[in-house]
């Protein structure tokens, strides 16, 4: 088969297009046939070496696909053979990820991917979709699952909802009955968000977008998903409702953080920070039902008309993907792996 692999960490350039063995599936796994690749933020980085040291002596990267299952091993109910299939977290702790033509995974990383559903959404659901769920699910007095009514009479706020993270952020918040807000830069994001599914946009770098919020929101924002807590946390803290939760899954542009304590104290304010690969597997996998479900009712579209361009690479391009996604590329960027 065809696969991706890197030796070294460093720039898209240690990334090869080699020939490996087909993987054989053992107890409790699947093997899959990987149509679609998704690259995120955390595969580059991981690439790069700028997260943790390179763990095995050659790895197949990215966490994120789509295809359909060929073969099951010992355990795994033969009736899944052709069963179309959106994969998560598949480099967690293994050598091999889904920039491949085929990549082995435990099942239950293998999530059923409805008829009406494509590749492309597959393989952009994973980790942005999952860490959505985690923002959405971690308020004190908020729902610990998600499903049509759980965020009713909420107001959620998502921060960049054209990014990857901050679209499914919108889409699963809508899809629950909250009340969407996205904090944007632009028109052209605007435009994306709004595709997206936001209720109402406000351009951040404005004069007055506290105010705008807070005329949307009288009574405050009950769940900000974040994604630059260091530049947004005084914009944050100005429409975050009493006991309200701030759950931040990155600091684009790396501005410290400073808090005021008290200012915190009498918010009563909660910041949740998250990140998949500590979550906790009941965390991955009561995320992955529920995104699973949102699926199922048509509430997770991407393409441009839905507020998520999608950049497509080939598989031997994998080292230009890279680079769309490190270079801030608006969208999803995805690697088409079969032929």
């Amino acid at each position: 088969m065809k696969a991706i692999i890197y030796r070294d960490n460093g720039g898209p350039e240690v990334l090869q297009l080699v020939d490996r063995e087909v993987p054989e599936p053992g107890p409790g796994e699947v093997r899959v046939r990987i149509a679609v690749s998704g690259v995120n933020p955390t595969d580059w980085k991981t690439r790069a070496g700028a997260t943790n040291p390179k763990q095995f002596p050659e790895v197949n990267p990215h966490l994120d696909g789509s295809g359909t299952i060929d073969a099951v091993g010992a355990g795994v109910d033969p009736g899944r053979v052709g069963q179309r299939v959106w994969l998560y977290m598949a480099t967690a702790g293994r050598p091999t990820g889904t920039a491949a033509e085929f990549t082995v995974v435990d099942a239950g990383q293998a999530v059923p991917l409805p008829d009406g559903a494509s590749f492309d959404i597959g393989a952009s659901l994973g980790v942005p979709a999952l860490t959505a769920h985690r923002a959405l699910t971690v308020a004190e007095d908020g729902p610990s699952r998600l499903a049509p009514g759980a965020l009713d009479g909420r107001v959620v706020l998502a921060a960049g909802g054209a990014g990857a993270v901050g679209h499914a952020v919108i889409q699963l918040a809508r899809w629950a009955g909250a009340t969407v807000i996205s904090t944007i830069s632009g028109p052209e994001k605007a435009r994306l968000a709004t595709a997206a599914g936001a209720h109402h946009v406000v351009n951040y770098r404005e004069t007055g977008a506290a105010e705008a919020i807070r005329d949307l929101a009288p009574d405050g924002v009950d769940i900000i998903a974040e994604v630059a807590l260091g530049a947004n946390l005084a914009l944050d803290l100005a429409v975050l409702r009493t006991r309200g939760t701030i759950a931040t899954y990155a600091n684009d542009g790396g501005k410290p953080v400073e808090l005021d304590v008290r200012q915190n104290m009498m918010l009563n304010s909660r910041f949740q920070f998250l990140v998949l690969y500590t979550v906790g597997a009941e965390a991955l996998t009561a995320a992955a039902e529920d995104v699973a479900a949102a699926v199922e009712d048509g509430a997770m579209p991407v393409g441009e008309e839905h507020g998520l361009p999608l950049l497509r690479f080939p598989l031997a391009d994998t080292a230009g993907a890279h680079r769309a996604v490190e270079d801030g590329t608006v969208g999803k960027v995805l690697v088409d792996v079969a032929s």
